[in-house]
């Protein structure tokens, strides 16, 4: 992967991340429109999201990886620092930058589609321990599922199994599972039902980042090096 140019990968990044955000508050705003129903709404935003995000790693990942989350490829460079085989901090700058852009596009995209103003700051108001706390384990449990696939040799179901993640992440953690400060931010940008307000983003970012150095703690102690063949079961 490190052999296609940077500026592929880049590219790949920004559109997938775009992609990514315009499913989610596409599907937002689509389920807010059909239903009044909460749990309605939620289970079609999720369900959205779930094969839209399966799609897109499958469609991507040759390309950049998938990654569309800068904690993702922090990850990758620091897991990769003593071998080479990760990311450089440059191509780790590279690839924030595409992401946070392209998850701004994605949200600004998904306002025009339903006539929405370009740019409508969120109104949602995201704050408060609970919130916090689970935008923690939401991120430290998407790195892990991540990282374990790809040393058990298992890279072939990261699709699947991410997209299962955050579906199920969208019903069992209080945030509903950002779990990436591009994400984060692009939907900053649009005051319909996926929306953050900006004034919630800076807490939500620092428990993801919180959520990253607790998945590399978790991954050093069950997966410190890459499994050479399947285990075998007993």
């Amino acid at each position: 992967m490190r052999m296609i140019a940077l500026w592929r990968r880049a590219a790949a990044e920004f559109t997938g991340t775009a992609s990514l955000v315009t499913v989610v508050v596409g599907s937002g705003i689509m389920a807010h429109k059909l239903s009044p129903d909460g749990a309605v709404q939620l289970l079609a935003n999720s369900t959205a999201t779930v094969f839209g995000l399966a799609v897109l790693i499958a469609v991507f990942g040759p390309v950049s990886g998938a990654h569309f989350n800068p904690v993702v490829s922090l990850v990758d460079w620091w897991l990769g620092r003593s071998s080479r085989t990760g990311l450089t901090l440059r191509e780790v700058g590279v690839y924030a930058v595409a992401q946070t852009a392209g998850a701004i596009s994605g949200a600004v995209l998904a306002n025009l589609m339903f006539g929405l103003s370009a740019v409508s700051w969120s109104q949602t108001a995201r704050d408060g321990s609970s919130l916090w706390l689970a935008e923690i384990v939401a991120t430290t449990g998407l790195l892990v599922v991540i990282v374990s696939l790809l040393r058990n040799g298992r890279a072939a179901v990261i699709p699947a199994a991410v997209g299962a993640y955050i579906g199920a992440a969208y019903w069992f953690t209080s945030s509903t599972s950002f779990a990436n400060p591009a994400v984060t931010i692009g939907r900053a940008f649009t005051d319909t039902y996926a929306g953050i307000a900006p004034a919630s983003v800076p807490g939500f970012v620092a428990a993801q980042a919180i959520g990253m150095i607790a998945a590399i703690g978790l991954i050093a102690v069950f997966y410190p090096t890459a499994v050479e063949s399947e285990p075998q079961h007993v």
